[in-house]
């Protein structure tokens, strides 16, 4: 019996977690959209100057 109420806390617990998560992404899911976070990796906050190209050494 004791098995049983362990199970039926488990799964509690990880049913919580689920309905928790799924809430933020639905709430999330409001203020953005898929086009949006699929370019969210190429903007960059500060972006980094590249240095200048040393001229190329020609080879006679």
């Amino acid at each position: 019996m004791n098995v049983l109420a362990l199970t039926i806390l488990v799964s509690s617990c990880l049913a919580g977690i689920f309905i928790a998560c799924f809430a933020m992404e639905i709430r999330r899911a409001r203020r953005t959209s898929p086009e949006r976070d699929s370019l969210l990796p190429l903007d960059l906050e500060n972006p980094v100057p590249t240095p200048p190209s040393a001229p190329a050494e020609t080879i006679l």
